[in-house]
């Protein structure tokens, strides 16, 4: 039987704290360089998502997570310009207080507020249905990518 041509898996970890908000990277690649986005990218053969997470979070922001439960799937064929990808979202909590941008995220930061943050993907809709309300206004900003 051939194999059948699917989506790309990527998992995302969303990184909260009561005290400093949601924990970000800025893209230093394209599509959407500068832009800030969840930590997250591919999973790797032979790796479970949960992995993939938990590697993707040290990866990009240099802090261990645990991760606290599964927030959501997300599957819209077009929340990435390159090619079709499903996201497996995680909420996470940081077990470091200083992350350092690593891999292909230039820059990490705390964010308590996402108003007029420039989101990368379907970011802004993942961080409003986890209850960030100020992601809302960021939405517009994630809808085309500058460079595909």
């Amino acid at each position: 039987m051939p194999v059948p041509t699917t989506p790309a898996l990527t998992v995302d970890a969303l990184i909260a704290d009561p005290w400093r908000g949601v924990l970000l990277i800025q893209r230093g690649r394209d599509p959407f360089a500068g832009h800030w986005a969840l930590p997250g990218g591919f999973v790797e053969v032979g790796e479970t998502i949960a992995e993939a997470c938990l590697r993707e979070a040290r990866e990009e922001t240099g802090l261990e997570v645990d991760i606290v439960e599964l927030l959501g799937v997300y599957s819209d064929p077009q929340r990435d310009p390159r090619f079709h990808t499903v996201s497996v979202v995680f909420l996470c909590r940081p077990r470091g207080s200083t992350p350092l941008g690593g891999d292909d995220a230039a820059d990490a930061r705390w964010f308590s507020d996402l108003t007029d943050i420039r989101l990368a993907f379907d970011h802004a809709s993942i961080l409003a249905d986890a209850g960030f309300p100020s992601a809302r206004e960021a939405v517009d900003a994630t809808v085309q990518s500058p460079t595909p």
